[in-house]
């Protein structure tokens, strides 16, 4: 109650109040693209597009730097990096026999070392940490319209092809069957992943962004029956990690991204628990009648 009074009666922290409207925008995206994340278990492609941003980060702050451009922003680079990911990623599961782990630990180590060489070059002192980490207190007005924009786009994307985004999801292999391309679809996934990747880069930072597209449909998988009530939990409870995580963070002087991670943590974990303590009493009880 505190921090919605401040919000809204303090003239002095209208930073809380962007803070607020990005982590509601962001949120739709987080559960929706998330949701799909998790049924295709490709949380791991998820990882290596978040951490290949850095090199787009780094490339854009160093060009912007160096040749006076000031419309060449971060978030410019981190959108041309994911998307590149994304494409890379795909082209080559469809047309190289490379072994997809192996693809991906490259454009995983290569992004992060490429952004970490050009933001050492670049002239002035640059804290990775806030992109490693985000600070969504540190959110701006541009900031709230930039994600407002791309969660619309990327919630507008899900709708209109949500039949076949989730009949790819689910069976694959009859698509094919009736000639529809499912790589198309697939790859369509692929770019809602790497946008809302660029989102979360000012709410819970680039190591964490896993965490956040994972952890509140996992929650809601569990507490769901079908893919269209998963999706939406998963809107609700991401916007509720993240307010309960600016909370957290305005209330105790913490780290915003931290805050939000460990609080949809424990409730994940406080879930997982609950529907599989049946299982661990069962089990508990079998080792003791042996």
């Amino acid at each position: 109650m505190n921090l919605l009074t401040d919000i809204f009666a303090n003239p002095n922290l209208v930073f809380l109040k962007y803070s607020l409207l990005a982590g509601i925008f962001s949120s739709f995206a987080f559960g929706i693209t998330g949701s799909y994340i998790v049924v295709r278990r490709i949380s791991y492609i998820a990882g290596a597009i978040s951490h290949s941003i850095l090199g787009g980060i780094g490339f854009a702050l160093f060009i912007s730097a160096k040749y006076n451009l000031p419309w060449l922003t971060p978030y410019s680079g981190a959108v041309g990096a994911s998307i590149f990911a994304a494409l890379l990623i795909w082209f080559a599961e469809k047309y190289s026999k490379e072994r997809l782990d192996s693809l991906l630990g490259a454009v995983w180590a290569v992004g992060m070392a490429g952004g970490i060489i050009f933001i050492s070059l670049t002239p002035g002192y640059i804290d990775p940490m806030s992109y490693l980490f985000g600070n969504i207190l540190m959110v701006t007005k541009t900031d709230v319209v930039v994600i407002a924009f791309f969660s619309f786009f990327i919630c507008l994307t899900a709708f209109l092809f949500q039949n076949k985004l989730i009949a790819t999801s689910f069976d694959e292999e009859f698509l094919e069957i009736r000639g529809i391309r499912t790589d198309i679809y697939k790859l369509m996934l692929l770019i809602m992943t790497a946008l809302t990747i660029v989102l979360m880069i000012r709410i819970v930072g680039i190591i964490m962004i896993i965490a956040m597209l994972t952890l509140p449909p996992a929650s809601a998988s569990r507490l769901s029956k079908n893919f269209f009530s998963m999706s939406i939990l998963s809107v609700i409870l991401s916007i509720l990690f993240v307010l309960s995580g600016i909370g957290i963070s305005f209330r105790f002087d913490l780290p915003g991204g931290p805050s939000i991670i460990i609080t949809a943590g424990i409730f994940y974990f406080s879930v997982l628990f609950l529907s599989s303590k049946n299982f661990i009493l069962k089990f508990i009880g079998n080792l003791f009648n042996k």
